[in-house]
């Protein structure tokens, strides 16, 4: 799965002279916590994100009437709070990559360029809702979580044995642990009951974490 898969498609930006109150109002009003921001030539030269807005504005225990607000929220312009040096992805970017490139540079959404030119933007809702398909999440079964120990052709054992029950997997996915030698590796299976799913990977497995019906 790429970047191109699951971006948004003609990202709402904003521009370097537009004011901070318009760039709030845009994000409300199309529920994005993030604009790139272009020149007048379509050129993207920043991006503005909600935390960024919402730390230049006042405090409500401010002495400052709301009109002094206004008006000095209103001289403030978004290229005096963007970031300038925008980290980028392409299209062809594996979505895992684009995962953690924000989670390195812990930022929240990632333009996409198509030979320098915006065509979209990659966010963390973008990844949650990957998140939520790749474990079933919206799918009845049973689910899973078994400690597994790090030798080749284990994990083909433990499905195996499942498909033998004519099991049907909705997810499938393993994580690395501290622990040298293991790893964790849940699933979701349909069309098999909770407890001869048990017995089946009980095996080949080091210990059952977690067993449930969803």
């Amino acid at each position: 799965m790429l970047v191109r898969d699951r971006m948004s498609r003609n990202p709402i930006t904003t521009y370097p002279a537009a004011s901070v109150p318009d760039a709030l109002q845009v994000m409300r009003g199309s529920k994005v916590r993030q604009l790139p921001v272009l020149n007048d030539k379509g050129q993207l030269v920043g991006i503005v994100a909600l935390e960024d807005v919402l730390r230049v504005s006042p405090s409500p225990a401010t002495s400052l009437s709301v009109h002094e607000l206004n008006y000095l929220l209103e001289k403030l312009k978004v290229e005096e709070v963007m970031t300038r040096e925008v980290i980028t992805v392409t299209e062809d970017v594996a979505l895992e990559e684009a995962g953690r490139i924000m989670a390195d540079s812990k930022i929240s959404g990632l333009p996409v360029l198509r030979d320098g030119e915006l065509v979209g933007i990659i966010t963390e809702s973008h990844l949650f809702n990957v998140l939520v398909e790749l474990f079933g999440a919206r799918k009845p079964g049973v689910r899973i979580t078994l400690s597994v120990a790090e030798i080749p052709g284990t994990l083909a054992k433990i499905t195996a044995a499942i498909s033998a029950l004519g099991g049907i997997f909705v997810a499938l996915g393993e994580i690395d642990q501290p622990e040298e030698g293991r790893f964790v590796a849940t699933m979701k299976v349909q069309n098999v009951a909770r407890e001869d799913l048990v017995k089946a990977v009980a095996p080949f497995v080091l210990e059952i974490e977690d067993v449930r019906e969803s």
